[in-house]
């Protein structure tokens, strides 16, 4: 435990045997719970994951590949079933820094924010650890995401983040965008729910990982997916005009001199 909270971490894999278990390994001791969440991997994630000595490791497996927002949901229902106060959420592929967890969970430990992201950009030397279009992607999909929800985070899409039990139960995980573009959905709804949203300077580790995201994924998928959280709020807007009881009108009172 950490402060005396349960502490959880999902870690989302698919198809990361050669590097699942160096991500599994470096999380530090005060997590009570590991649960990775084999999303239908073809090359023994799951067996490699189940290998590690380590009895906080769970791991769930997906018969059939859902994407990876998909995984993080199952990962969470997992996770505060099991009664944890905070999940963070760690890729499988070892890019996130182990060291950085205790700063990403500690916000929401200590209820200055709900749900906590990690803002590598901010991170000094970012602009050399980060390859350079990733960087320059980042920064435009983080404008249009801070554009669209009106969250003021500095790095939409990074996955390195913690969130609490209070605001899981606000926010419906079950309709999360199940793949790519996960990150972008989930603030939509975060905004939504009004939840207190901080950002955290994280290290960026870029090494011999191979990334899934796409020149694709920035010029379809997540204009989508934000195109869907501005037409989730404007449905919204309308429902609540047309529930919003109507004011009251005062009548002016009868002329007693008429009656």
């Amino acid at each position: 435990m950490l402060q005396g909270k349960r502490v959880a971490v999902v870690v989302p894999a698919f198809n990361e045997a050669r590097l699942i278990r160096r991500a599994v390994k470096g999380i530090p001791e005060f997590v009570d719970d590991i649960i990775v969440v084999d999303d239908a991997s073809t090359d023994g994630t799951a067996l490699t994951a189940c290998s590690v000595q380590d009895e906080r490791v769970r791991v769930i497996v997906h018969t059939e590949n859902q994407g990876v927002g998909r995984a993080i949901a199952s990962g969470y229902d997992h996770a505060f079933r099991k009664h944890a106060d905070v999940v963070a959420v760690m890729a499988g592929d070892a890019q996130m820094d182990p060291h950085d967890l205790r700063t990403i969970v500690l916000p929401v430990i200590e209820g200055v924010a709900e749900y906590v992201k990690g803002d590598r950009l901010s991170w000094p030397g970012a602009r050399e650890a980060m390859p350079f279009f990733r960087y320059v992607g980042n920064h435009l999909l983080s404008f249009f995401t801070r554009c669209v929800t009106g969250m003021r985070v500095r790095d939409s899409q990074c996955g390195f983040t913690a969130i609490s039990r209070t605001a899981y139960t606000r926010v419906d995980m079950k309709s999360l965008w199940p793949r790519y573009g996960y990150p972008n959905d989930l603030l939509g709804r975060a905004a939504a729910a009004r939840l207190v949203v901080c950002d955290v300077p994280v290290r960026p580790i870029y090494a011999d990982e191979r990334s899934g995201i796409g020149w694709r994924h920035a010029l379809f998928v997540i204009p989508f997916v934000l195109a869907r959280v501005v037409v989730r709020r404007v449905k919204s807007r309308k429902s609540a005009s047309r529930t919003r009881p109507k004011a009251s009108v005062a009548l002016p009172a009868a002329d007693a001199s008429q009656s």
